[in-house]
């Protein structure tokens, strides 16, 4: 049997291959298509039982085998792969837009909500129904047929270019790495990296056998390297590291340039993101202007807690302007200390991250390098664990699993009872068939079936870097409060209560909502209580220092100011991008850029830099005209918080109603009303000010 087609438990990741995926897609697509004539061509009234719960049934079976592929060429992409995934995307894309586009349908769901039935639905179908009726108009349901045709043609087509933004992306971040062959350009980067970019070597010279191997630039460049060295790349787990610490300037600027021009004019021409982002931008302007909005920022709000791109980009600006003075001050005192303690007479892009850990470490009497010391794998998964235990009263377990990868664990989430709860992959390792960043998706969503409640399960996945010498892998307090982040998000996902499938878990979620969990959860990671529980020096077995605790909160706003900006910075050129910018005119996505950074940063990149080129939130994932949804969304998990604050932060009580009021309803119901029924009130901006640093001494009310 297909395993792509069977949906009795778990996914048979490791049965998968490519020349299951063609197969099982058409035959779900025929099936599907069948189900739907029926259900047209039914002439009973329509109703939950005999029009809603079969259609979503059918959709269910699909997203499930196509989100195992979709996975797969995430986390384990080859050619053979890649090209099943794109040569079958555009057929996904053509059923879910016939779906949407269908007025027979559309009617049927409208009469269903003005049914003598709609009153008695739970909240859940009735908030589903609700939205079905919203994303069928968005979906082009009540174009002129002659229309129709056109608007189809457009999500396929810009599908297809997403997924090739992603794929250059990605191709072009393999494509370069840098062999460093005299030990003495290392000086600064600490041993435990450089042991790292050895074992990268001499992996990849065993990968290569006679094979020349470059000595720095793009693979298959350069001259033959000699029989040791150590390699660096453009992935993060490389890349961070020798920015941070390497003393040699010019290995940096090599480095820098080489990241921030990924996917752009200056590298391969098959692999430039500029003429896709063009595309994109152009289509989905046609795609808002079809369905009567003004321009794809409105379109992409119709959906989110936000109502207008004015007000989003009045909160970024506001936001901004509390912002700035911090930033500049920010800015001032690291251009001093690069002049006079590190003899830098001009603080250049690649000098900015080298410099701020040497101020930090200054300043404050301790490096994140000393810090990544007490954070082991094998102390601080069960630490993070244990906090799940103390705020919900749930208990996870190491599990079985077919997996896609040997280095992927999986777990169990049980309650008090030891009844299973929810399921999760954790994928925590960076390799060339993954793409960057970290996120979390959904690989089976909770919901009532014949036999009972089906188990969520979901996919967690980070670019850390993989253990080396046989101890267990060391992670930085950033990468911990990453991977709180996405375990976050698989809370929402795991933890809900609701038991039918489009509003359960993360499904139905206002997009600018979706991250108050995953952010409520960094928190923790600045917790005294918590920390004690996630820490032990990888050579000592010591816990984390009081000491070295309270020079980390001391640190924990170090540049605050800067960081907001330049989040502000991504968030705006989104908003603006997708609201006030003419992508048949003559301006470019670059110009458009450099238009923002002039209003809102202080810290100016160099001309060369190609952010846009690599910004696949807002080009290949789901962002576009929502990236501001990390700042507003912030404003929410810092609001929650400070009631833990108020309450204790290992407070069960307070947990157990967050776990109610926010991550057990899902998107059953809108986010500000599950916020005012956690907190109380509607949310308020200033415990993200105070959480970030931001409040001037005339401004915090010590009442």
């Amino acid at each position: 049997m297909n395993p792509l087609l069977d949906f009795t438990d778990l996914p048979r990741f490791a049965e998968v291959r490519p020349e299951h995926v063609a197969p099982a897609v058409e035959q779900l697509l025929a099936e599907n298509r069948t189900l739907v004539a029926c259900l047209l061509a039914d002439t009973s009234a329509p109703s939950w039982d005999n029009f809603m719960q079969p259609l979503d049934d059918a959709n269910e079976r699909l997203a499930r085998a196509w989100g195992q592929v979709g996975h797969l060429n995430a986390v384990m992409n080859s050619a053979e792969l890649r090209d099943v995934y794109n040569g079958n995307l555009p057929k996904i894309t053509q059923y879910y837009a016939e779906l949407g586009q269908n007025l027979e349908l559309f009617n049927k769901v409208k009469a269903i909500r003005g049914g003598a039935e709609f009153a008695g639905l739970s909240a859940a179908r009735q908030k589903i129904i609700e939205n079905e009726l919203r994303d069928f108009r968005l979906g082009g349901a009540e174009l002129p047929e002659a229309q129709k045709a056109r608007f189809m043609a457009i999500q396929e087509e810009l599908s297809t270019l997403c997924s090739r933004f992603s794929d250059n992306l990605l191709d072009a971040t393999n494509a370069y790495t840098w062999l460093v062959a005299d030990e003495a350009e290392l000086s600064g980067i600490p041993a435990d990296e450089r042991q790292v970019a050895a074992e990268a070597a001499e992996e990849m010279m065993k990968e290569s056998g006679d094979r020349p191997l470059s000595l720095g630039g793009r693979v298959g460049e350069g001259v033959a390297a000699r029989k040791k060295g150590w390699l660096f790349t453009l992935k993060a787990p490389s890349y961070g590291p020798l920015m941070q610490y390497a003393d040699n300037r010019a290995l940096r600027e090599r480095m820098y340039r080489a990241y921030v021009t990924r996917a752009s004019e200056p590298g391969e021409a098959r692999l430039d993101n500029t003429p896709l982002m063009a595309q994109i931008l152009k289509l989905r302007a046609e795609e808002a202007q079809m369905l009567g909005f003004a321009n794809y920022a409105e379109l992409s709000l119709a959906s989110k807690m936000a109502t207008t791109p004015q007000q989003v980009m009045d909160f970024l600006r506001e936001l901004a302007r509390r912002a700035r003075p911090f930033a500049e001050r920010d800015l001032a005192e690291l251009r001093g200390f690069a002049k006079a303690q590190l003899g830098l007479a001009e603080l250049s892009a690649w000098d900015v991250g080298y410099a701020s850990e040497h101020l930090r470490k200054q300043r404050y009497a301790f490096s994140e390098q000393e810090v990544k010391q007490y954070f082991p794998e094998d102390k601080v998964l069960p630490g993070m664990f244990k906090l799940v235990q103390t705020l919900y009263g749930l208990s996870v377990r190491p599990s079985q699993a077919p997996l896609w990868h040997e280095a992927v664990g999986f777990f169990d989430i049980l309650d008090a009872d030891g009844k299973l709860v929810g399921q999760f992959y954790l994928d925590m390792y960076a390799r060339n068939s993954k793409r960057g960043g970290a996120w979390m998706d959904d690989a089976i969503t909770r919901r009532r079936i014949a036999s009972g409640i089906q188990t969520p399960v979901a996919y967690l996945n980070c670019n850390f870097a993989a253990p080396v010498g046989g101890k267990p892998a060391l992670f930085t307090h950033d990468e911990v409060i990453t991977l709180f982040h996405e375990f976050g998000h698989g809370l929402h996902h795991l933890l809900t209560q609701v038991e039918d499938r489009g509003v359960s878990g993360i499904s139905g979620v206002e997009w600018d909502a979706v991250e108050l969990p995953s952010q409520f959860m960094e928190n923790f990671c600045w917790e005294w209580e918590v920390l004690q529980d996630m820490t032990r020096h990888a050579e000592t077995g010591e816990k984390l220092p009081r000491a070295l605790f309270d020079k980390m909160i001391a640190a924990k706003n170090f540049q605050s100011g800067l960081q907001t900006l330049r989040q502000i910075e991504f968030s705006l050129f989104d908003m603006r991008l997708h609201c006030d910018y003419d992508a048949n005119g003559g301006k470019t996505v670059q110009q458009l850029l450099d238009e923002v950074r002039n209003e809102v940063a202080v810290l100016i990149p160099p001309a060369f830099n190609r952010f846009p080129n690599s910004f696949s939130h807002i080009f290949a994932g789901g962002y576009a005209a929502g990236y501001y949804s990390y700042k507003w969304a912030e404003v929410l998990s810092a609001d929650a918080y400070s009631l833990f604050e108020e309450n204790g932060v290992l407070n069960m009580a307070a947990g157990l109603r967050f776990r109610d009021e926010i991550l057990a309803v899902g998107g059953s119901r809108d986010a500000m009303q599950s916020f005012v029924a956690f907190r109380g009130r509607e949310p308020a901006i200033d415990a993200l000010l105070r959480h970030s640093g931001l409040l001037e001494e005339s401004d915090i009310d010590y009442a």
